[in-house]
């Protein structure tokens, strides 16, 4: 599968974005997605996590309560609507795939789980 993130932007503090990943390929209903992200001088870290169906997901503690992912299998996005952006969110996020197999309730947090990754987009939230 490969993967297409967009969305990203300069917003001030307080702002919103909707960052979106397209999926092309087969079966996308096999894969759990994750967005990630990687600020300059750090690693990579987990932000959220679905299942293939959508009715799991998990969050990374710094975002719980303002970001949410979401996916369509019919049209093979994934989204992460980010609300109440702070300036620690700046980063390039990243958008990942897992191949867990049909039905695999999996949404890992890790990222050695995941097999594909989009090429990122670029957030900046200015104070």
């Amino acid at each position: 599968v490969q993967l297409q993130a967009s969305g990203g932007g300069l917003v001030q503090a307080g702002g919103s974005l909707r960052l979106s990943c397209a999926a092309s390929g087969s079966m996308f209903s096999n894969y759990a997605m994750g967005w990630f992200r990687q600020a300059p001088g750090t690693e990579r870290e987990f932000v959220a996590s679905i299942n293939w169906s959508g009715t799991t997901t998990y969050y990374e503690d710094s975002v719980k309560g303002r970001f949410t992912i979401s996916r369509s299998n019919t049209e093979k996005m994934v989204y992460l609507q980010m609300n109440n952006l702070k300036p620690e969110d700046t980063a390039v996020y990243y958008c990942a795939a897992d191949h867990v197999g049909w039905g695999v309730t999996r949404a890992s947090k890790s990222r050695s789980d995941y097999d594909y990754w989009g090429q990122g987009t670029q957030v900046t939230v200015s104070s």
